[in-house]
């Protein structure tokens, strides 16, 4: 899969989580119990993974890699 599909999938799960929250924002507090047990549990934990894998993913990525980067190997070269 190519990384700009992998980014549009984000944005649109991304997207899609937070019209919800939008609802429990702004709708009135008498109707705000009936779902608020899915956005809080369902929709706001999936809506900051996919925010936080937008903005940090790379991060995550590289950690996670097994091969070192150059500036890893200037830094143990340098040691």
């Amino acid at each position: 899969m190519k990384e700009a599909t992998k980014r549009s999938i984000f944005r649109w799960v991304h997207m899609v989580c937070g019209v919800p929250m939008l609802g429990y924002i702004y709708d009135s507090p008498s109707n705000t119990p009936s779902y608020a047990f899915i956005v809080r549990y369902i929709f706001l934990p999936v809506l900051l993974v996919s925010g936080l894998w937008m903005w940090k993913g790379h991060v995550v990525r590289r950690l996670l890699s097994r091969t070192p980067t150059s500036q890893d190997t200037v830094a143990k070269i340098g040691a």
